[in-house]
């Protein structure tokens, strides 16, 4: 049975290295979110780099889920100091676990205050699309699909919730 991708990617305001409060915020509600939804039905798992720091994102190794990449339009930095992104890659079981767990309890919650640390672009923010049973999204499959999602909307291979398809390719109802 196919799987349910989702990548995400934002461009944060300062850098993730910024010492201010409202970065420091930003990382708290981070970290409780992935503990959250790391515990939430239809969640398979997610993009980790191996040695765990998230900080060094260009760098890390992060194993099945392929050499870590940006959307070509990400102008800023790619340092530890530098770098302002935040950006996600995870594994679902179908749509409606992934909505729940992304428009419900503490997400929502940081969902309200996106634009106290995020940038707005004319770009979309998620992706998501089907794989294979078995098979590991990489960032690249990302990149790539929410560059599709920008250049001609949603379709089978790259959609949103809002306008979703089935693992077949049909468009689904709501």
């Amino acid at each position: 049975m196919p799987h349910l991708a989702l990548y995400t990617f934002g461009v944060l305001k300062s850098p993730l290295a910024d010492p201010a409060p409202l970065r420091r915020e930003f990382y708290e509600i981070g970290e409780a979110v992935y503990r959250k939804i790391g515990q939430h039905p239809g969640y398979l798992g997610h993009a980790e780099a191996a040695d765990g720091d998230r900080g060094a994102l260009f760098e890390a190794d992060w194993g099945a889920w392929g050499e870590f990449a940006v959307p070509a339009w990400y102008g800023k930095g790619r340092t530890p100091d530098t770098t302002a992104l935040a950006t996600t890659l995870s594994l679902w079981t179908d749509l409606r676990p992934a909505f729940d767990a992304v428009y419900t309890g503490l997400h929502r919650q940081a969902l309200n205050r996106r634009y106290d640390w995020f940038e707005r672009t004319e770009h979309p923010n998620y992706v998501f699309w089907w794989v294979p049973d078995g098979v590991i999204p990489t960032w690249r499959d990302g990149v790539s699909r929410l560059q599709d999602l920008h250049d001609h909307g949603s379709t089978p291979r790259a959609f949103t919730f809002h306008d979703s398809f089935a693992p077949g390719g049909t468009p689904t109802t709501r």
